[in-house]
């Protein structure tokens, strides 16, 4: 949540900010007043409160007709002060309810708009020309077929759609992207991280995620627990009502999880193979930093995924992800976009957010340096989600055959293989 000081002095960034991400400006005014009624209210009940103080004082030394009107007195005040006491509370509640709705202040220089209004940043390798190669690619499914990597089929079969096995080389090849990803983040100072799957609500609702995301959430009604969308949330609450001293900073954590997600809204986008899907894992990178050091923190986020797309040999383009594309919680976000060959496009990857002291703030972690206690900055950043680095692995290093050349980085990881050859033709 944003700090209600800024609100307050700078209620017009607040509405420039609202309306950039194409959200609702009047929720800033409403904000403002519900504020203002739960600081005078707190007045008000502080100033009852000490007037029945004074009174009881007064009482035991009172008599007769003195005594019985200050009883009366003292009644009526009780009442007032119970209900002064309840008007507090309420405009609290009011309050902390609206200020859960305010989406993060966006960075200056993030571009206005929506999911196709992001600009360009920068482009990295060199896209195949599969005609002068003399073949057609062919789409990650069907390349995964012939491995025997990928059977979407019986992933229909037994939970429905957007599920899927990865079978064989399949299996293996996720688990080599897995242990290289945690080599990288481990090597660059990252603490590795087995997270929970399910969390309870403060911890979903703290990271930002019931707000505009709920509607991809996973919700086990029955024990109120949440499938876990990314390792973002754990790692994020791990540190949940707790104070970290300045000096062991920056914490920084490569968490490996399954990820779920509800996919709702993508009604026939994306439907074939395993690019979008209700299952898979991923390695997250997660920061817990100084706020002075955040934007810094980010640009090395985004460099280590840039290593990593690199050493995996793909083609692709960093953007500065549109202010209607953020999410809540991120006040600037870059997403590295592979090349799909047999798309035609590049399609997002990896995302580094940085969220400031947004997601600190709902959570309660704070960091002390010295006498001075504040919340800390926190930031994520993907290194890799399984399936669509597959996607993007199979399609850019596919060859006439239908067989895959295996970056070098990868190879140690699956026994020195150098080509993934096909089961069947």
């Amino acid at each position: 949540m944003i700090d209600l000081r800024l609100l307050r002095e700078d209620p017009d960034r607040v509405r420039a900010s609202q309306r950039a991400r194409g959200e609702d400006v009047a929720l800033v005014d409403a904000l403002l007043s519900a504020d203002e009624r739960r600081r005078t209210s707190s007045v008000r009940f502080d100033e009852l409160r000490a007037e029945q103080k004074s009174l009881g004082k007064l009482i035991p030394k009172a008599t007769g007709d003195e005594k019985a009107e200050l009883l009366k007195k003292a009644g009526e005040l009780s009442a007032a002060v119970k209900a002064a006491d309840a008007a507090q509370d309420e405009a609290k509640d009011e309050t902390q309810a609206l200020l859960l709705k305010l989406g993060n202040l966006v960075h200056p220089d993030v571009p206005v708009g929506g999911e196709e209004d992001f600009t360009v940043l920068e482009t990295h390798g060199t896209i195949r020309d599969f005609g002068a190669e003399g073949f057609e690619p062919k789409d990650h499914l069907e390349i995964g077929e012939l491995l025997g990597a990928i059977d979407v089929e019986r992933g229909a079969k037994v939970s429905g759609s957007r599920f899927y096995y990865l079978t064989g080389i399949g299996a293996l090849l996720e688990l080599a992207l897995v242990n290289a990803a945690i080599a990288q983040a481990t090597e660059a100072g990252f603490t590795p991280m087995l997270t929970p799957a399910l969390v309870r609500p403060r911890a979903m609702e703290g990271t930002g995620f019931l707000g505009q995301a709920a509607e991809n959430v996973y919700h086990l009604e029955k024990d109120d627990y949440y499938l876990v969308g990314t390792s973002e949330v754990p790692l994020a609450a791990y540190h949940m009502d707790e104070i970290v001293d300045a000096a062991k900073l920056p914490l920084r954590y490569a968490g490996f999880s399954p990820c779920f997600r509800r996919e709702a809204g993508t009604y026939g986008k994306d439907t074939r193979g395993i690019f979008r899907v209700h299952q898979f894992d991923k390695v997250e990178m997660f920061s817990y930093v100084a706020p002075d050091d955040a934007e810094n923190e980010h640009k090395r986020l985004l460099d280590w995924e840039k290593q990593w797309l690199t050493g995996l040999e793909l083609p692709f383009q960093v953007i500065d992800v549109a202010t209607g594309d953020l999410g809540s919680s991120a006040s600037r976000k870059f997403d590295c976009e592979a090349w799909i060959p047999t798309q035609g496009k590049y399609r997002e990857l990896t995302s580094a957010s940085n969220c400031d002291e947004f997601q600190a703030r709902r959570l309660s972690v704070r960091m002390r340096d010295g006498k001075k206690v504040q919340p800390l900055a926190t930031l994520n950043g993907t290194l890799c989600a399984v399936p669509r680095t597959i996607v993007a692995i199979f399609e850019n290093h596919q060859l006439a055959d239908g067989s895959v050349r295996v970056p070098e980085m990868l190879r140690p990881y699956l026994g020195g293989r150098e080509v993934l050859e096909p089961v069947s033709k």
